[in-house]
């Protein structure tokens, strides 16, 4: 091949269908890694495949091979933030022999930036429903807010002293708050007036969990807990 021929075939496009997925790249950029096995492909190390529109085919992930191409083109690894397929993508990164992809898999980089953390809210209610005297159950509820956050914590101090039947305790990053006898609806409200006002301060749910707990015939205690979370810049001292 002249030399000439070489430079034109550098910068003319390339048509991949990997899975049924079309992609057009360069051809520097699958070579970015001479190493790897698109670039032995294309230097014409091993026989390539075409499919019947010409284009090169490979019988792989067409989706995740978005990623794959992404990183040939920047060298970077950039993922959705609720991305959930890396075991899949680690398989494609071993396939094309790529080692820079592999490394950065198996050392993901952090959620957010060395300057920035994580806020958190812990709210856990332990709703007790008993009926024992009335046709109609009551309900018990203590609900529990536990973060670092002072200024959330005043807020629902503030806000909700309202929904106050028995008592609030305020302690160092807690605020607790027993309510009842009440009815279910009252319960519900409460628990939803809470939380949205958690998430208007910019904190959403990252999860949650429920236990059932039978203590006697004619009680029953159902525990729900909600982990809440929101980035935060950290500030010198």
């Amino acid at each position: 091949m002249e030399n000439g021929d070489w430079g034109h075939r550098m910068t003319n496009p390339v048509t991949l269908n990997v899975g049924g997925h079309l992609y057009t790249t360069s051809l520097s950029t699958l070579q970015r890694y001479p190493d790897s096995m698109l670039g032995a492909m294309f230097r014409g190390d091993f026989p390539t495949t075409r499919d019947s529109q010409g284009n090169y085919f490979i019988d792989r992930d067409g989706t995740l091979f978005r990623y794959v191409l992404n990183f040939l083109r920047t060298s970077e690894l950039t993922l959705p933030v609720d991305f959930t397929e890396t075991d899949l993508l680690r398989k494609e990164a071993d396939f094309y022999l790529i080692e820079p992809l592999i490394h950065c898999l198996n050392e993901p980089k952090p959620l957010y930036p060395l300057d920035i953390f994580e806020q958190v809210v812990e709210l856990s209610s332990t709703r007790k429903l008993s009926k024992y005297s009335n046709p109609v159950a009551v309900i018990i509820t203590q609900l529990t807010i536990t973060t670092k956050v002072q200024a959330l914590l005043e807020g629902i101090c503030k806000n909700f002293t309202k929904w106050n039947k028995h008592m609030m305790d305020t302690r160092d990053f807690q605020v607790s708050f027993t309510f009842g006898p009440c009815d279910y609806h009252q319960e519900v409200t409460l628990r939803v007036h809470l939380m949205d006002y958690i998430m208007k301060q910019g904190f959403t749910i990252r999860n949650t969990r429920v236990h059932h707990m039978s203590e006697r015939a004619n009680e029953n205690t159902v525990e729900h807990h909600w982990t809440f979370c929101r980035p935060a810049r950290k500030v010198e001292d």
